[in-house]
């Protein structure tokens, strides 16, 4: 028998949800697993009651858990409420996955282990396929203990044709979402917001940077409001430096960066841009020639874009 797994989730993170629900198809393949969540509610009928019908079924809940789910009554007072009850009484097993940065570790569900590892959120991994990786294998993991979900045969044809066609549940695929255009202003605030991201992460890590090395000594300069520079001085001497910029050459928008924080110009050693799949912004390199960590630069999150460009400056150290 299948079992059946339960999305508890804010609207807000449905593109996440999305992708999460991609990394199981294998496990719905196999039939392993039957993934439920609130968009397959057709219409006509009751919202509230077939999601409590749902959440009581389900032998796996996984709560996706985000500053919108802890902001949303709903989902923390209502599905999470009880999917915690049903996982106390051991009814059910509940898995928080944690999507996003929040307060949960100070919520009932700091008491459960939870998805990527050590709470990781998915969106502080440099490329998000990895964090739904390990989700997937966590969850594939706690059907095994349960005993449930071996793959169930393919019915027989005699059996099939015993089948009356009015006992048969309302039942729709899960794969309902659609490819989306995503317009010059989404982008252009994806890339602004992504450079502002990685300003503050090189401040940040430059001050750890130096309170970790008392050889080290380091300066972030902010020269205006698309261009900063770092440097990085070991007993006083300059050993690595870089300057990164947001700016458009041929008319594509990029974030450079240059391992000489005095050039200018069109002079940079990499350069990542935004791009897409069709259901989600991420950042790809231009090219990659500038660094050993090229094959690490494709649909990259805000977090690995940052990280990418701050080992391309440790690189000299390291």
């Amino acid at each position: 028998m299948s079992v059946e797994v339960f999305f508890s989730y804010s609207h807000k993170d449905e593109e996440l949800r999305d992708e999460l629900e991609i990394h199981l198809s294998t496990l719905k393949r196999q039939r392993i697993i039957e993934a439920w969540h609130d968009r397959q509610i057709t219409s006509g009928d009751e919202f509230g009651k077939q999601i409590d019908q749902h959440l009581e079924s389900s032998d796996i809940i996984l709560l996706l858990v985000s500053p919108y789910f802890l902001d949303s009554d709903y989902c923390h007072e209502i599905e999470m409420k009880r999917a915690l009850e049903r996982h106390d009484s051991g009814e059910a097993r509940v898995i928080p996955i944690i999507l996003h940065p929040c307060d949960w570790k100070h919520s009932p569900l700091s008491k459960l282990l939870a998805l990527p590892k050590d709470g990781k959120p998915v969106s502080k991994h440099p490329n998000f396929h990895d964090a739904f990786l390990e989700i997937t294998i966590g969850i594939r993991e706690a059907i095994e203990k349960l005993g449930k979900g071996e793959a169930d045969p393919p019915l027989g044809g005699s059996l099939i044709k015993n089948f009356k066609k009015s006992s048969l549940p309302k039942v729709r695929s899960s794969n309902l979402r659609v490819r989306k255009e995503f317009s010059e202003q989404e982008r252009d605030t994806f890339l602004e917001e992504t450079f502002e991201f990685i300003a503050n992460y090189f401040d940040g890590s430059l001050n750890e940077l130096e309170k970790r090395n008392s050889e080290i000594k380091t300066r972030f300069r902010r020269i205006d409001r698309n261009t900063f520079t770092a440097t990085v001085y070991k007993n006083g001497t300059s050993i690595s430096e870089c300057q990164i910029s947001l700016g458009a050459f041929f008319k594509n928008q990029q974030i450079y960066y240059s391992n000489d924080a005095s050039r200018g110009g069109n002079s940079y050693n990499e350069a990542l841009s935004v791009d897409d799949d069709g259901y989600m912004l991420f950042l790809s390199s231009g090219f990659g020639f500038g660094s050993t960590n090229s094959k690490d630069s494709s649909k990259l999150t805000q977090q690995g874009a940052a990280e990418y460009y701050w080992s391309m400056l440790l690189d000299p150290l390291q």
